[in-house]
This record gives structure tokens, C-alpha cells and sequence, in this order.
């Protein structure tokens, strides 16, 4: 297996705490009048059996402390008092079923503090794709998640991401031009560009990886995670998955579900699902959250001045034309998106540290922008990150509905839309694999949140995740945070206390409660 090892850099493991205010919202939830899943039903005379409990781990991983390098190659700065991040790696299958023979080394990371009991069991968390797990944990911990004072969190990376075996499969110049959706490219037509990039990326991807190019789906994530189980010798885990980690979770629940005593999918992503369709759906989010960063400026007083989106709709436009230098369109987005979907709930730092990036650059000054593009394209544009969102890929469009897709989504979507139809391209050469199949006969529990503006799974995938687990026969219930960024939990104490009680006592809060902003 032709596999490159090597030093754990901030690029694989970054995260943008850009920070923000004084904390996640610590309000109430207000419940909604409308009768759920979560709340019993009138007639119900009997209350459901207590799922099971978790195991505290009786053969653990060979933890080191990883704190302080962590926080530093992250860019988070020092460390709050008591927090300790430790690092471990175990081999796992490369294929379970045993088609592909060998092993792979995954990457886990524990946080805890001095008051997290010592003898309560780890929650397992899993962002899949969108980040590394790790550096969602590390930006987690940092986000004052009072889940972190009742039990251990350990982060599980997805194969090729973060801590975990890296992939270095794609030349440099190919990698550069994918994350610039080929604006620098000698090609005139970017769709078309980007769909030769994509062929290019696959075959230098799959060659590299064979005869092990197909083991890098959700349910092969699920795997490394039952193998973690395997190696603690419990009989049952809590989990939580975040965005695209709610895809790994829920393909956890299908195969190992026996296994899960509660599960909690925070702002997932969206299932069984086409490509455009998803697409779509992030960026509803992305221009909501957009929205919401500016009016945040707005009130904050910040340099991008008195209608902040009109300031980042003109720098995308100068992007666009060239007049950022290396700053393509694409990564000047991905920047600004990465760090609006960033798991920091201090709000109005986030938004002072994007307003000053953005408005130095407006003003002639590129170089905290350049840092920034390097940073985010780092966080979410890996190679081990394109070979397990191209695996994920449902029903990618051709270049004909891609470029027609780009003309409506610009007038639709005026800030993201355009560069999101060429981004689309993306996996369009990648073999498109069998749908994962749903969770059946499912019967635990499931706690689901939702943000109303969300940059990273954006709005309208929940229906897709309730929906499966309804026709798996199981009870879930919905919380919305009223809030912008992603995912819930770090950003809202109102919806921390209802993963706290599901996690301790197994109890659903009633369906469609909702936590203020």
C-alpha cells in the first residue's frame, strides 16, 4: 500500500477559532406546540425502556499529551487552564469483510478537563469530511462546551484526514488549481476546466490508492470506529456525529447499531441525496450565515462598514477579475465560509477577526487574507479529503447543467452561487458508488440538532436524516438553534443542557423545542 507518512501539520489538523464573544447562548429553549417524535404522545400510557448505558473503557488507547503542539500548529494560542488534549493511534481494517487485506493507522484525540469524572465514558465524535475530527474537538474544547466537564470527548479522524494515515495523492498544481475552481488555469471556461481537473485528480488519486481506492466510504469510517469500540472491550458507546460526521454516525448505526446506547446527529448532513440538491441546500445555509455575520458587524461597529455583504460581494467580485493577486474567488469563499462554519462560539471575535482580514485586503493590505486562504484551504481541501467527499458523491451533474446551474445561481445566490455550481465539478469524474443503505429496525433514541443558518450542511437536509431514522422505527426529536455557524452543540448552552440530559438519563426533549440565538 503506497502510503506517504508524514508530520502532523497545522494543514491537517486546522481549524479557524476566530473566536467570538462571550460564549455560547446559555438561554432557555423554548418548546414549540407541535407534538413529535421526541414528546410522548397523548395516548401513551407506558414510558419506553432506558436505552443502554456506555462502558467505561477497560483496555484504553495508549494516550500522549498533545496539548500544547496541537493548539499551536491550530493557530489557537494557549491553552485555558486544565485543558488537556492527549493524542493515540490504533490499527484498524482496511476492509472488515476482509475483500482487502492489511491494516491502517487512525488517528483519535481525547479532551478533558480537571472536574471531567474519571470514571464516566468517552462520547465518541465524528465530523467526517468537513474538518478532521480532531481539530472540531480542539475547537469544541476551546468553545466553554459544558459537555466537556461531564465525561471525556474523543475525536475519531477519518481515514486520510487529520491524525489519521495521510493521503498525498494529488500534484501540487492540480491541487492548487481544483481549490481556484481552475480560475488561474489556461482554460476559458471553468466548468469545463474543472470537469478535465476532476479526471486528472481521479486517476492520480485512484492509481495511487489501488487496490484500496473503494474503502474510503462512510460505512468503512464506521468500521475504524467499531474497531475503536472493539479495542476499549465495551459493549456500547454514545456518539455524536457533526455535518458530514452524521453521514459516518448514522452508517455506524446501520452495520453496529446493537452497539450504540445514544446517538445525537448535530446539524447533519443531508442523505440519500443528489449531488445538486446538497449543493443547494449549503448554500441556503452559506448566505444565511452570511446575513447573519453582517448584521453581527453591523452592530459591532466593524471595518467592513455599514453594509458588510455588499463589501464581501465587491471583494469576491475583484477576486474574480484578479485584482487579489493569487487570491482566486474560490479560495477567498472558502476562506470566509470556513471561518463563519468554524465550532467557536465566541461570535463577535469571529466577527471582528474576518471583518479586519477582509477589509485590509479591500484596502490594499493582502497578507492576513493570504494567511487565512492558506489556513481554511488547508482545513478542508486535503487530498484525503477529496477522496472521501468524491466517495460520498450521490448523482453529480454534467457540464451542461453545471454551467446552466452557475447562471441561476448567480442571480439566486448572488455571493456563493456561481462558484458553487463550478465547485460541483468537483468529484464529476470520481466513479459515483452504490447509495448507502439506511439504518432498519433501529430502535434507539436519536437526538438531532439544527441550525437555521448553517455555512457547512446548510438548510434543508434534516428532512432526509429524520425521515431515514422514522422508517428505521426510531423515536427521534429535533432541537433548532436559532443561531448562525456550525455545529449547534459549541455555540448554545440551551442545547448543550438537552445533550447533557439525553446523554445522562437517555430522555428526548419534546420534538421542534427550539434554542434562541
Amino acid at each position: 500500500m503506497r502510503w506517504t507518512r508524514v508530520a502532523v501539520l497545522a494543514s491537517t489538523l486546522s481549524i479557524v477559532i476566530a473566536g467570538c464573544g462571550v460564549g455560547p447562548s446559555d438561554r432557555p429553549g423554548v418548546a414549540v406546540e407541535r407534538p413529535g417524535a421526541g414528546g410522548p404522545a397523548p395516548e401513551q400510557t407506558t414510558t419506553p425502556p432506558e436505552p443502554p448505558r456506555a462502558g467505561l473503557p477497560q483496555s484504553d488507547l495508549s494516550w500522549i499529551d498533545c496539548t500544547e503542539p496541537t493548539l499551536r500548529l491550530l493557530g489557537l494560542g494557549p491553552a485555558p487552564d486544565g485543558l488537556v488534549l492527549e493524542c493515540a493511534e490504533y490499527s484498524t481494517p482496511i476492509d472488515a469483510a476482509g475483500a482487502v487485506i492489511g491494516n491502517f493507522r487512525n488517528g483519535a484525540m481525547r479532551a478533558r478537563l480537571p472536574q471531567t469524572p474519571a470514571d464516566a465514558p468517552p462520547l465518541v465524535l465524528t465530523s467526517g469530511s468537513d474538518r478532521s475530527s480532531s481539530a472540531t474537538l480542539a475547537g469544541l474544547a476551546l468553545a466553554q462546551n459544558g459537555l466537556l466537564a461531564e465525561r471525556p470527548i474523543v475525536a475519531v479522524d477519518r481515514r486520510g484526514i487529520g491524525t489519521s494515515q495521510p493521503i498525498d495523492c494529488l500534484p501540487l498544481d492540480i491541487r492548487q488549481n481544483l481549490a481556484d475552481h481552475a480560475q488561474f488555469g489556461p482554460g476559458a471556461d471553468p466548468v469545463t476546466s474543472m470537469g478535465e481537473l476532476s479526471q486528472e485528480a481521479t486517476i492520480s488519486c485512484r492509481d495511487f490508492l489501488q487496490p484500496y481506492e473503494s474503502t474510503f466510504d462512510a460505512a468503512h469510517a464506521a468500521d475504524d470506529i467499531e474497531q475503536l469500540r472493539l479495542q476499549w472491550q465495551v459493549e456500547h458507546i454514545d456518539m455524536i456525529g457533526t455535518g458530514n460526521g452524521a453521514f459516518v454516525a448514522l452508517s455506524y448505526a446501520r452495520k453496529y447499531g446493537d452497539h450504540l446506547a445514544r446517538l445525537v446527529l448535530d446539524s447533519p448532513e443531508a442523505v440519500a441525496t443528489d449531488a445538486v440538491t446538497a449543493q443547494e441546500q449549503r448554500l441556503r445555509g452559506a448566505e444565511a450565515a452570511l446575513t447573519g455575520f453582517a448584521q453581527r458587524c453591523v452592530a459591532q461597529g466593524c471595518a467592513l462598514g455599514g453594509d458588510p455583504r455588499a463589501a464581501v460581494a465587491e471583494l469576491a467580485r475583484r477576486a474574480a477579475a484578479g485584482e487579489l493577486g493569487t487570491v482566486s474567488e474560490a479560495a477567498l469563499l472558502t476562506a470566509i465560509l470556513g471561518v463563519l462554519g468554524a465550532p467557536n462560539a465566541d461570535r463577535s471575535a469571529v466577527v471582528t477577526e474576518l471583518a479586519d482580514t477582509l477589509a485590509a485586503a479591500r484596502d490594499g493590505d493582502r497578507a492576513r487574507l493570504e494567511n487565512l486562504v492558506l489556513r481554511e484551504n488547508a482545513a478542508t481541501e486535503s487530498d484525503g479529503q477529496f477522496v472521501n467527499r468524491c466517495t460520498d458523491v450521490q448523482g453529480p451533474p454534467s457540464a451542461t447543467n453545471a454551467t446552466q446551474l452557475a447562471q441561476n445561481w448567480a442571480g439566486t445566490y448572488p455571493v456563493f452561487g456561481r462558484q458553487a455550481a463550478i465547485g460541483l465539478m468537483l468529484c464529476s469524474a470520481w466513479p459515483v458508488s452504490e447509495p448507502p443503505a439506511a439504518p432498519a429496525d433501529f430502535e434507539l433514541p436519536v437526538l438531532v440538532l439544527t441550525g437555521q443558518a448553517d455555512p457547512v450542511v446548510g438548510e434543508g437536509g434534516q428532512a432526509s436524516v429524520t425521515g431515514a431514522l422514522g422508517a428505521a422505527g426510531a423515536r427521534h426529536a429535533t432541537v433548532a438553534w436559532q443561531g448562525w455557524g456550525h455545529p449547534v452543540a459549541p455555540h448554545s448552552g440551551c442545547a448543550q443542557r438537552m445533550v447533557s440530559e439525553y446523554l445522562n438519563e437517555g430522555r428526548l426533549p419534546r420534538d421542534g423545542s427550539v434554542c434562541p440565538a
